[in-house]
């Protein structure tokens, strides 16, 4: 839905009509199948806001996860490689990072640059990189120790080499697990900064900013707030149930627990 959201949507997500503001869902009185999930205060397809949001949410999740997960990842593999100095400075960046709330660091972002795409990838990937590098660092200190990683070392490798062909592999099912995990969380927090006005800034859909524009018209327009807070809720859930379905499919042990039970 996200990839294909221009040949989706039903109507533009951005042109306003206050001629048709407020349609109720289509099942409800005065509700229409021209507009499935109603109309917002400003006369915009709710449905087509929605399919337009779940792209903007999954190009902040996709572009933070690369950034920060992929980036947190290789100063997590380098820090618990070489340890020592390395990774005493490393970690330390880490703790920092993880000290200062992602919200604080957005809004920071918002008054002094602007709230933007930009600027919100920016600042969840800030706080992101710390917990890959965390994770990824603990796995790499127990896998250099390793017979195999050791024999390498005798055998010549570089530790470019070592890096590449003996941690990265073993690395890779943890790192495959906590990116697909990470994703529900994103969207989250990209949702809340929206919410906030820290955010992607409006006219652009996303939604945490329509759950935001319907929070004063609950009690008469609830479809403005309660249909994009679904969405955001059941990608959230099947990201999570499927990041622990990959960990029990990655991991030898999990499996045989499962096939024991």
């Amino acid at each position: 839905m996200a990839i294909f959201a221009n040949l989706l949507v039903l109507h533009s997500p951005y042109n306003t009509n206050l001629y048709n503001r407020l349609i109720p869902p289509f099942g409800k009185d005065k509700g229409t199948m021209t507009y499935i999930l109603g109309t917002d205060t400003m006369g915009r397809d709710i449905l087509s806001r929605i399919i337009m949001g779940a792209r903007i949410s999954f190009i902040v999740a996709l572009l933070s996860i690369f950034f920060g997960g992929i980036g947190g990842s290789i100063l997590g593999m380098i820090s618990g490689y070489f340890g020592g100095r390395i990774d005493e400075v490393l970690m330390r960046l880490a703790d920092i990072s993880l000290a200062f709330p992602i919200v604080f660091i957005a809004v920071l972002f918002a008054v002094t640059r602007g709230p933007s795409l930009q600027n919100v990838t920016i600042a969840i990937s800030v706080v992101l990189w710390a917990r890959y590098a965390r994770v990824i660092r603990g796995e790499t200190l127990s896998i250099k120790e390793r017979d195999f990683v050791a024999l390498a070392r005798i055998a010549g490798c570089s530790h470019i080499r070592i890096i590449l062909r003996h941690i990265t592999p073993n690395v890779l099912s943890t790192l495959l697990v906590m990116l697909t995990l990470q994703v529900g969380w994103v969207i989250m927090v990209e949702a809340s900064l929206s919410f906030i006005g820290a955010g992607v800034p409006p006219p652009t859909p996303t939604w945490g900013g329509m759950i935001a524009e319907g929070r004063n018209y609950l009690s008469t327009a609830w479809w403005i707030s309660l249909f994009p807070g679904l969405a955001m809720l059941f990608v959230i859930l099947s990201f999570n149930l499927l990041g622990d379905w990959l960990r029990e499919a990655l991991d030898p042990k999990l499996r045989q627990v499962a096939g024991v039970g």
